[in-house]
């Protein structure tokens, strides 16, 4: 490896350390051969879901998701080496023969995080998890092992479901106070409750009704994951920040509302020992 390139693949891990703690740890405990690669997809990935965190108004959200798609359409601008993570992504894509398409859907759903529209069902959840976090582990289970990654593609598209349910349950104080809200419209329906009563009040059974239901979801799809087959042992590093979503989904169907005033993401330790331990037990 050229020293330049070391230089990016380590600058990508340390951005994940900090933005994404989990798939750094889940970096760790992958093939240190195949370490650079997933360090710079989920750096990638970490990129894309700030982009409302670091801009005030969607345009400048658009421009700076232009630019990843620019680069993976071979347009960039001359920029790719000042940013490590560009050039370490690219050099993934390259060496491992990742799918571009796959990566640019990516980008095109985290367009839906710069506004406050709704998700109208249960289905635009899912298409839109499944563009984000069930994408990442297919991609990340391509260069892992490319020839198992395609035999596990179902067991991949419901765990980053139940992943992403379980990351928005953890989230959704935050998205609350902007004004965002990512429960399924035809979920809040059914429990009578609608986008801005539900941004609006605070003790109310309907509210934990629906949060309930949307944590159901997600252990649905958890369940869903779990009945497609246990990975190899060469795909498991890429379930591993999908193993964290259980404890989040258990505790959110049984406190409701009050997930928006308790912090429910178990402590960095647990969620340490829980990756290691399905690392060793195969086991979602």
């Amino acid at each position: 490896m050229s020293q330049a390139r070391h230089d990016n693949a380590a600058e990508s891990l340390g951005m994940l350390r900090d933005l994404d703690r989990d798939r750094y740890l889940a970096c760790l405990l992958s093939p240190a051969d195949r370490r650079e690669a997933l360090a710079a997809l989920y750096a990638f990935a970490a990129e894309l879901a700030r982009v409302r965190d670091v801009v005030h108004e969607p345009l400048p959200g658009e421009i700076r998701l232009q630019y990843w798609r620019d680069l993976l359409d071979g347009k960039a601008h001359g920029e790719t080496q000042a940013n490590p993570v560009a050039t370490a992504l690219m050099a993934a894509v390259e060496t491992h023969h990742l799918p571009r398409a796959p990566l640019l859907a990516m980008i095109d759903a985290r367009l839906f995080d710069l506004y406050d529209d709704p998700i109208e069902s249960r289905g635009m959840l899912e298409g839109y998890a499944g563009e984000t976090a069930s994408a990442l582990i297919q991609l990340a289970s391509l260069v892992l092992d490319p020839r198992a990654a395609a035999g596990h593609a179902q067991a991949a598209g419901h765990a980053g479901i139940a992943q992403a349910i379980a990351g928005l349950i953890l989230l959704m104080p935050i998205h609350r106070r902007r004004g965002q809200v990512y429960l399924p419209v035809e979920l809040l329906t059914s429990v009578g409750l609608d986008r801005e009563s539900f941004l609006r009040i605070d003790k109310d059974p309907r509210l934990d009704a629906a949060i309930e239901a949307f944590a159901g979801l997600g252990r649905e799809h958890l369940q869903k994951a779990r009945e497609a087959g246990r990975p190899p042992a060469g795909l498991m590093p890429a379930y591993l920040p999908a193993t964290l979503a259980e404890p989040v989904l258990i505790k959110a169907s049984r406190l409701g509302g009050r997930i928006l005033s308790t912090d429910i993401r178990p402590g960095q330790l647990r969620r340490q020992i829980r990756m290691v331990s399905a690392l060793a037990m195969r086991r979602l």
